[in-house]
């Protein structure tokens, strides 16, 4: 799909004002490192605890005077647990909660929030859906809460936002990893960075993955390259220009179904689908280039540019129906994606006094424009093209005659966005603070359904403010309190198609109340606490049996936080978080009753891990994932049992430039069961099983 000339005009002319902006800079340039030492500058770890990040203000703001929850995992913690993907690390981190994805894409719920387009890259918009890689991550920044002001539209209930590694100046680096697991599955990665002369470095990291896990029909690969490029042009401005290729096939698994309002227990290694069928393809191209100019020491501007082409093919038979003790009922479909992303975003900070009060102003400005294609066709069954079958319930699973017909849905869609926004960090003196902050957004989205000839515009222009007030008793504490208000346009978070009745609606809006606590213990040692209520209004949640979005009229979560990060004696580090979170409907719609507990939110969800350098060579770590029951939808008629799940893992340096590491996952082999897409596609947990990692540093 072409990208056309008149809207290359339009990003244009709405990116040509904006070059005296800034771009949130969220991989800092290393000459910033002095005085922010705990921060992970391109690439290098300096322990769990992050300092600071621009991500929650698109300022230079220690955390500690952020007036929200973040979670920040940084490189190294995400090294030492041996994960390569999104879904994978976001497993410790408290008040997030992982779903299905129909076994092809991210998708997680945010304080009771259900998402696959809250994922940023570098503060900049990353909505396809596929499965997001870590091996060109410096770090993943999880921020709880409304957040419209920062980002736009969406994320009610929070975002994740990967910072890219990004070239080094000072020094050169050629890093070699692999790595094997106890089912099949391997990887090999390299990252390398060379700096040529003062001004200019170049880095490449590129990855291979063979897939395989402990069902008996999986497997797939995944390729990723990520060159980038940095200059220093003079001593006041940089520029970094980046490109990644991702390239993902695998089968597509659904889980297992109900049985009697639980997860079909037995079945943990058997395939409910068809191996031919059910495949997952995607291939990505993003291409990032930003500018951050220092005008003075009080004014700065950055400008960031992104371009994002995705191809992507999923096909899934799944279990429709709970399982009796000898049938279960199949359907399916497949579905073709084409999207380009064109986004543009500028910031212009100043920080000075006016009337005896310090000042950091944020002004700042963002555009996009989005094409979508999409193409859907179902599954037909057997000689009377049946849109279901129902099938023996065996340990080999065998649907006969399954095909996919002609197609059903096509729809074109563009969504274009027009945001400005304004942000006020105020010093009332040296305990008081305040965050005062609007921003305007004006969303208008097309579409035409290509089977009906139907063709609809929405256009919405919404207000999204953020208040916040942080008393800081002493230097290391703060005490805050917030407000900050989000909205979701209708037709879904992925904006495929429009139809009669989401033309007519009225956004989602999410409003966010939270207090609490920070209190960095020692320079190397944070701990948070918040207490918050998120409301929701013209809600929509996956339905209990097609998955299709369903209006649920209003929710509200309430919940508390708990988080101890960074090191806690010499050579100790630890993570360590609890969600105590409640959610509930509070309007009767057709969909659910008033009162009914929103899906996917365990009521109390724990985390730990914790590395201890027992000498110079060898260290050790342990680490639990503890999480209660859940519903898997809004039905309440599945539930799923809560579960802990106990990993560890070894370090032993051969010498400075080889490293072997184990990690070792459900140490005492439970069965559990993460996450659900339906009441009837629910995933299960993966057994005893072990990772051998080799890292060498030449």
């Amino acid at each position: 799909m072409s990208i056309t000339a008149k809207r290359l005009a339009f990003l244009a002319s709405c990116a040509a004002p904006a070059l005296l902006g800034s771009a949130p800079a969220s991989a800092e340039l290393a000459a910033e490192a002095a005085d922010a030492p705990a921060i992970i500058v391109y690439g290098r770890p300096d322990g769990y605890d992050i300092e600071k990040t621009r991500t929650a203000t698109k300022t230079e703001t220690p955390l500690i005077d952020v007036p929200q929850t973040v979670t920040v995992l940084s490189r190294e913690q995400i090294d030492d647990q041996g994960v390569e993907s999104l879904g994978e690390a976001l497993r410790y981190v408290p008040g997030v909660v992982l779903g299905q994805g129909e076994g092809h894409r991210d998708q997680v719920t945010l304080r009771g929030q259900n998402t696959t387009a809250d994922f940023f890259l570098d503060g900049l918009r990353d909505d396809a859906q596929y499965y997001r890689p870590l091996y060109n991550t410096d770090r993943v920044e999880v921020l709880k809460g409304a957040n419209a002001l920062i980002f736009g539209r969406g994320g009610g209930g929070g975002v994740i936002n990967r910072v890219p590694k990004a070239p080094e100046f000072e020094k050169a680096r050629t890093d070699f990893s692999a790595g094997v697991d106890s089912f099949g599955g391997w990887s090999i990665a390299a990252d390398l960075d060379q700096p040529v002369g003062e001004s200019f470095a170049a880095r490449l990291n590129a990855t291979y993955e063979a897939l395989n896990n402990h069902r008996d029909r999986f497997d797939g690969h995944f390729t990723g390259i990520a060159p980038t490029l940095g200059w220093k042009l003079g001593e006041a401005t940089r520029l970094v220009a980046a490109y990644e290729y991702v390239e993902d096939r695998r089968i597509t698994d659904r889980g297992v179904p109900s049985f009697a309002g639980s997860p079909l227990r037995g079945f943990d290694e058997v395939f409910f689908g068809d191996t031919t069928l059910n495949r997952a393809s995607v291939t990505a191209h993003i291409a990032r280039v930003k500018v951050d100019h220092e005008f003075s020491d009080s004014l700065n501007a950055n400008l960031a540019v992104q371009f994002g082409d995705y191809d992507k093919y999923y096909g899934n038979i799944y279990p429709r129906a709970a399982a009796t003790l000898t049938t279960v009922e199949f359907e399916g479909y497949e579905n073709y994606n084409k999207r380009q992303n064109w986004s543009a975003q500028a910031n212009l900070v100043w920080q000075g006094e006016t009337g005896g009060l310090n000042h950091q102003l944020l002004i700042g400005f963002e555009a996009s424009d989005q094409d979508t294609d999409d193409a859907r066709a179902l599954t037909l069954f057997g000689p009377t093209n049946a849109s279901r079958i129902t099938v023996p319930l065996g340990r080999q699973i065998t649907v006969p005659g399954a095909r996919y017909g002609a197609i059903s849905r096509s729809s074109a869609s563009n969504v274009r966005a027009l945001s400005a926004y304004i942000q006020d960090q105020i010093d009332l003196g040296e305990v008081v603070k305040l965050v005062l902050g609007l921003r305007y957004d004006d969303f208008r989205i097309t579409s035409t359904n290509r089977i009906n000839g139907f063709t609809a515009t929405r256009s919405d222009a919404k207000w999204s403010p953020r208040a916040g007030l942080i008393i800081k008793p002493r230097e290391n504490v703060s005490l805050y309190a917030s407000y900050a208000r989000s909205f979701l346009p209708q037709s879904g978070d992925q904006f495929v198609v429009l139809d009669a009745t989401t033309a007519t609606l009225a956004p989602e809006e999410f409003r966010n109340l939270e207090a609490g606590v920070k209190w960095d213990v020692t320079e190397r040692l944070a701990f948070t606490a918040a207490l918050y209520q998120l409301d929701r209004t013209n809600t929509r949640a996956n339905g209990p049996v097609t998955g299709v979005a369903v209006l649920t009229g209003k929710s509200r979560t309430k919940g508390m936080e708990l988080a101890l990060v960074g090191t806690l004696a010499k050579g100790l580090q630890v993570t360590l978080g609890y969600a105590l979170q409640d959610g509930e409907v509070t309007a009767t719609t057709t969909a659910a009753p008033a009162g009914r507990t929103l899906a996917q939110l365990p009521r109390h969800q724990l985390s730990a891990w914790g590395r201890y350098d027992v000498t110079d060579r060898l260290g050790i770590a342990l680490g639990a994932v503890k999480q209660s029951d859940q519903f898997a939808t809004i039905s309440n008629a599945v539930r799923m049992p809560g579960y802990t799940r106990i990993d560890a893992a070894l370090f032993y340096k051969v010498s400075d430039a080889i490293q072997l590491q184990v990690n070792v996952e459900n140490l005492t082999d439970t069965d559990y069961f993460p996450s659900a897409h339906t009441d009837h596609n629910i995933s299960l947990g993966a057994p005893l099983n072990a990772r051998l990692g080799l890292k060498i540093k030449l």
